[in-house]
């Protein structure tokens, strides 16, 4: 072999190798950062919405984190407590919906209405989002403090995208959770992931879905494997109402259908919103997204 075609060939194997530094770097920055994604501060208040509201803490039970919300009592004679579960990079504030008007709905339809942010969201503590599996372990934790106050009331959870996953992991374990909504929810993260990571992370599917999915248990040590709201639901024995729209391109609405055919079809309801984007059927259908859901739980806690 010539000299020539010997630095051909090894000038080819560098600029190789160099291209696999570089995706395996960008990878792991961009993998990183999926999973620490910047606080959203909280730019909204209840009162904006004509509510009166308590301030709260909860330290997670799965490490003492601290988590912060807001208690909203409806003036009457409760029906119910109901607790929100937000989605990934946002806060209690969910403002696709926003969440504060659906809180003002359901308040004037005699619910108590808890908000609160997840680790590392709003003015919670914690530095990593792990979507859907260390908060499912702060869901809980705020749900246990509020069955604690409110002994007497039923307790249900409203969760909107990533918070809608996490409280279908937290129903099939915690029995003080009574009855689920889950607003726009994947199915399967790892599975989710694999086919819609690019939408996340800016980047294109090959080669860096594959390469960042193979990093991150090994960067943060979590496995999205074990986040999957299509297999909780197999274990979920309390009513649950899935909410979704045709016009979601974050996460399509077969998500819930798969959810839905892997669940006990006497407790588990489906409704696909026509058009409806991500976490947009309140905004789209205001008054019916209000009535379903004041309806379900209705049904629900008087079924208990």
């Amino acid at each position: 072999m010539g000299r020539k075609r010997r630095w051909l060939l090894w000038g080819s194997v560098g600029v190789i190798v160099l291209a696999l530094l570089i995706i395996v770097g960008i990878s792991m920055y961009v993998g990183w950062q999926l999973v620490h994604p910047e606080k959203k501060p909280l730019d909204e208040w209840p009162e904006d919405y004509g509510l009166t509201f308590e301030e709260f803490e909860v330290e997670s039970l799965l490490d003492g984190i601290r988590l912060k919300g807001w208690i909203m009592e409806t003036p009457g004679p409760a029906q119910g407590v109901l607790v929100f579960a937000h989605g990934y990079s946002g806060n209690r504030l969910e403002k696709p919906l926003p969440a504060l008007a659906l809180a003002r709905d359901l308040v004037e339809s005699g619910f108590h209405v808890v908000m609160f942010d997840f680790r590392n969201s709003g003015e919670s503590e914690g530095n990593m989002t792990t979507v859907g599996l260390y908060e499912k372990d702060d869901l809980i934790s705020v749900v246990q403090s509020m069955k604690v106050r409110y002994l007497d009331l039923p307790l249900g959870v409203i969760g909107f995208s990533m918070g809608a996953a996490t409280a279908l992991q937290a129903a099939a374990e915690e029995p003080l959770i009574e009855a689920v909504v889950a607003d726009s929810p994947f199915r399967d993260l790892k599975a989710y992931l694999a086919e819609n990571l690019s939408h996340w992370s800016d980047l294109p599917d090959f080669p860096f879905t594959p390469v960042i999915l193979g990093i991150l248990p090994r960067l943060i040590g979590i496995d999205p494997a074990e986040v999957s709201p299509q297999q909780a639901i197999q274990e979920i024995e309390v009513p649950v109402l899935l909410i979704h729209g045709t016009g979601d391109e974050a996460i399509p609405h077969s998500n819930s259908e798969a959810i839905y055919a892997n669940g006990h079809p006497d407790d588990v309801l489906l409704w696909i919103a026509e058009g409806a984007g991500h976490v947009r059927t309140y905004n789209v259908y205001p008054e019916e997204y209000k009535t379903r859901v004041v309806h379900f739980f209705q049904e629900a806690f008087q079924n208990e």
